[in-house]
């Protein structure tokens, strides 16, 4: 594992390339922290791990170029040191930078920080991820709704401790499935619980209004990183990122024109431009096809590939309840990426990460905001899409997809069968509900019969818009066994109690 000094150099990226990371040794520097430095105010993550790529991330408070020691020893006095991007005030002084050639089956541990015009580095922080390996078993979390409802950070609870409790589980990736932040719900140092209780929080001026600037926005992912809870985690645990609506504004739609008088700027496109640019600041992701996109595949070794879908972007206009007509979800393009890299997926199990359920009502007003359209019978609206991704998958003869989710504020555990189902061209499968990780509870809703939904488990509120207080967050849990390679999930509380529990045997054939 030890480098010549040209390879060394060849390994070494340059500023905003990847950085290729066959092995180590190299000196790194000493941790320093000196104020006349660069800091490090919002600590540092991982995310989009695979087999032999990665990709890590932070943020500091001046102009400076990123630098990463890496290592796979553990130790950092051998480790390689690579030198990413120049940030400055435009990027708002966050820096990622990919790593490839990575080894797979191998945890490597990083130290982020950024040295200075005079080559002088400041705080540091360090890291560790994992890359999957055969015969390696595979675990994660996932959930949703970060911050919302004006329930932020309150010291005297103890931060975001749902992120506590999914750290404790020790998992290999965290997946976010959407709600990252609440754009448009303002936080309050107080809020007064209908149970006479007062939940307190720690406020920020970005905070105070609804986002409708970029600073607003990136103010939103700083604030839920000044919890202790979500930076330790973002440490240790490489996130897969979805985005849904309120990493933006409620139930947005490209086009939309908002009538909330809150906002200034009405046209959401704006918004939604400035929102994007936020999340793909702040959080490590591969930018897919070099677009941006938010929609991808990331390859977990053989037992798994998680498939990112993006539910916002391609969408058509919130139809009315009765539409029998199709209307659009994932958009054609997305569909198709979807059918083809789930039935060319070698994976044993194929996740399909979605950032809304398909069976569950999510009104928006008089409209439909979700898949589901409540109306009994063949598929309308936005079902007409997800109908056909259904009838692929089972024409394609594909096996083991599960579907994650979040978006709704309660757990629940529905399992899809065309016995049940008006729609019957599918195979039976599972959709599991997590959420929320740190706001308001609230649900459960009805059930949508079209493509036959079975409850199997669900948990919700003991009383609309419960704060975490109550206890009712909830994240979800998958392990995967490499010898027997049943898939294992979970429903868990806000301290990691497990309510639900499921095993899944692969089908073959």
């Amino acid at each position: 594992m030890t480098l010549s000094r040209r390879q060394l150099l060849a390994a070494t990226a340059v500023a905003g390339a990847t950085a290729a990371v066959p092995g180590v040794t190299a000196t790194a520097a000493p941790s320093v922290v000196r104020r006349d430095r660069p800091a490090l105010p919002s600590g540092i993550a991982s995310g989009d791990v695979t087999s032999n790529s990665a990709v890590v991330w932070s943020r500091t408070d001046r102009r400076a170029r990123m630098v990463v020691d890496l290592t796979s020893h553990g130790r950092f006095d051998r480790a390689i040191r690579l030198r990413g991007p120049i940030t400055s005030a435009s990027e708002d002084f966050t820096a990622q930078l990919p790593l490839r050639g990575l080894r797979p089956g191998q945890r490597y541990d990083y130290r982020i920080g950024f040295e200075d015009a005079y080559g002088r580095c400041g705080e540091t922080t360090e890291g560790s991820f994992s890359t999957p390996g055969r015969n390696r078993p595979v675990s994660f979390v996932w959930t949703g709704d970060t911050a919302g409802q004006g329930y932020g950070i309150n010291p005297d609870f103890g931060g975001m401790i749902a992120y506590k409790a999914m750290h404790e589980t020790r998992p290999d990736f965290f997946l976010h499935s959407g709600d990252n932040i609440y754009a448009d719900g303002p936080i309050a140092a107080e809020v007064k619980i209908p149970d006479g209780t007062v939940w307190k929080n720690v406020v920020t001026e970005e905070v105070s209004k609804v986002a409708e600037t970029l600073a607003e926005y990136r103010g939103r992912y700083k604030y839920n990183l000044l919890d202790h809870n979500v930076r330790d985690l973002y440490a240790d645990v490489p996130i897969i990122s979805q985005w849904d609506d309120h990493e933006t504004v409620n139930n947005w739609y490209p086009g939309e024109i908002l009538t909330d008088d809150r906002y200034t700027e009405k046209r959401v496109d704006v918004l939604a431009a400035r929102a994007r640019r936020a999340f793909l600041e702040y959080l490590p992701m591969v930018h897919t096809a070099g677009r941006n996109r938010i929609y991808r595949k990331v390859s977990y070794g053989p037992l798994l590939d998680v498939f990112c879908l993006d539910m916002r972007t391609y969408r058509g206009a919130n139809p009315a309840q009765g539409v029998a007509g199709p209307v659009a979800m994932l958009g054609a393009e997305q569909a198709a990426w979807l059918v083809r890299e789930v039935a060319a997926s070698k994976a044993t199990w194929k996740v399909i990460a979605s950032d809304m359920p398909l069976g569950v009502l999510v009104p928006d007003g008089a409209a439909i905001e979700a898949v589901a359209n409540g109306v009994a019978g063949a598929p309308g609206g936005r079902e007409h899409e997800i109908a056909w991704v259904l009838s692929q998958f089972k024409r394609r003869k594909v096996r083991n997809t599960v579907w994650l989710t979040a978006d709704v504020h309660y757990c629940a555990a529905h399992h899809y069968d065309p016995s049940r189902a008006a729609f019957t061209d599918f195979d039976p499968f599972w959709e599991i509900v997590a959420g929320p990780v740190n706001a308001g509870t609230f649900g459960p809703n009805a059930l949508d019969s079209t493509f036959g939904p079975r409850l199997e488990f669900v948990k919700a509120a003991d009383f609309p818009n419960q704060p975490p207080s109550g206890g009712n967050q909830f994240f979800g849990h998958v392990a995967i066994d490499p010898r027997t390679e049943v898939f294992t999930t979970s429903l868990r509380d806000l301290y990691g109690k497990v309510l639900w529990r499921k095993d899944l045997l692969p089908v073959w054939g």
